[in-house]
């Protein structure tokens, strides 16, 4: 076809118009909270955040431009999103969640073993249905950005197609997880066991198909060590050895009973830690659930390894499994993120989870500010998956995912925030009384993914 003076000159206005720097640009006015530091490690806690009460978030192409006080003057009406007496946080980030238990979440009367052969296993059946198994994911990621959540690492079902089906939903609305699919060949029924080699097969198909793509991250993950033979185990580690940037995922020290079962297993080995260090599964991308009842050799390893926990309170409390020790983590320098672990937990809401982690810590004659509530849920969790040079807070070209919480949901809350004077109180009442009805709008990528 012979070209044109027109036809030159529409190819450069629609090259010019698709570049970045003409995309569009979106502002949201509100209160604007986020974290740079964890407020446990500064001197005064009011270093360790941003606050601003009439600010203005600015967001161009997925990313974070800047974040700063509105000026009327400076920024204008127009164009600006007014969200004014609202509060915007970075999204909420849960280190610990089972997408397949969604429908069996608050299963009566079972502590974790048993709670597993009886409701967990069966319900995991039904996820060798490709179309079960996507129709499930659609609702978890509606319920995720319903309560505000905009990252979580995510247990699949021993069916790869669980993995394909979490992760295509996600790419829907380009959301940042990270999910693998459950290795377990022993201990478990048999219509849910793989095998050592079909595991690492598996496993390693969908790490090169899904890795890395666009916003989805892969974990490696052994149930638990009771479900997996070491020579499982030792392909667990072979993987993570030729892929060392993906995670591990997997469950640690929830239950006394469970501990001793892994002993009676694992006999030669030091502890349970023991048995997922010596396979090469510990490391700075390793993410353990629970780690309740740890040794001091333990919380040495977790120190030495780079290894990560993930705080579930409402689940350890559902399950009557115990409590985790949060300032003993702090004390040796080990990276912490909230968990919701939904269906043993008992909410899809990281400010519900909060409520709940509270009150362990309150047993256990120790405080949890929400200040520090707050960033666990937010930077706390990006830094415990090491992502936190993307999400986790408003800092420049980080990427764009955020929530917008109404302080004043109910009538209670109403009455409740005319009593309060400062910013801390207004957070504490928040994060004891908030749930899914605080949230006003979930921004995924810049774009909303779910308005009240």
């Amino acid at each position: 076809m012979k070209l044109t003076l027109k036809h030159v000159w529409m190819m450069v206005m629609i090259s010019v118009l698709s570049a970045p720097s003409f995309a569009k640009t979106k502002r949201f006015r509100a209160s604007i909270l986020h974290f740079v530091n964890d407020p446990a490690k500064v001197e005064k806690v009011e270093s360790s955040y941003e606050y601003f009460e009439d600010g203005l978030l600015t967001v161009r192409n997925g990313k974070v431009v800047s974040v700063e006080p509105y000026s009327r003057k400076v920024h204008g009406r127009r164009g600006v999103k007014d969200y004014r007496g609202k509060l915007i946080v970075p999204g909420f980030v849960d280190t610990h969640i089972h997408f397949p238990q969604t429908e069996m979440i608050a299963a009566y009367g079972e502590q974790l073993l048993e709670w597993l052969e009886t409701y967990t296993f069966p319900t995991e059946k039904q996820f060798e249905d490709k179309a079960y198994a996507d129709k499930i994911a659609k609702f978890f990621l509606e319920q995720l950005v319903s309560n505000g959540t905009t990252t979580a690492l995510v247990f699949g079902t021993v069916h790869p197609q669980s993995v394909d089906a979490l992760f295509e939903a996600a790419e829907t609305i380009n959301m940042r997880l990270v999910a693998g699919k459950v290795m377990m060949n022993r201990n478990a029924p048999n219509y849910l066991l793989d095998t050592a080699k079909s595991s690492y097969d598996d496993s390693k198909a969908l790490i090169q198909k899904w890795h890395g793509k666009g916003r989805n991250l892969y974990a490696i993950t052994p149930r638990f060590a009771p479900t997996s033979t070491p020579e499982q185990l030792t392909l667990a580690g072979k993987l993570k050895a030729e892929f060392p940037d993906v995670y591990v995922h997997t469950h640690l020290s929830e239950n006394l009973n469970e501990i001793e079962w892994v002993k009676s297993l694992f006999p030669e080995r030091a502890g349970y830690l023991d048995v997922y260090d010596h396979y090469g599964l510990t490391g700075d991308k390793s993410v353990f659930a629970h780690s309740i009842h740890l040794t001091d050799d333990e919380w040495a390893t977790f120190a030495e390894t780079d290894s990560v926990i993930s705080f579930c309170p409402t689940s350890n409390l559902f399950l009557g499994s115990g409590l985790f020790k949060l300032h003993v983590a702090e004390k040796n320098g080990v990276r912490v993120g909230l968990g919701t672990d939904v269906g043993a937990g008992t909410s899809f809401n990281q400010l519900q989870t909060l409520n709940e982690a509270y009150k362990i810590m309150q047993l256990q004659g120790k405080k949890l500010s929400a200040f520090k509530g707050l960033y666990l849920a937010t930077l706390g969790g990006a830094e415990s998956l090491s992502i936190d040079h993307l999400i986790g807070n408003f800092k420049e070209d980080k990427e764009a995912d955020f929530v917008v919480l109404n302080w004043d949901a109910t009538k209670l809350q109403k009455l409740r925030m005319s009593r309060s004077t400062t910013l801390e109180d207004r957070l504490f009442a928040l994060m004891m009384l908030g749930d899914d009805r605080n949230i006003e709008a979930t921004y995924v990528d810049g774009r909303k993914v779910f308005q009240k």
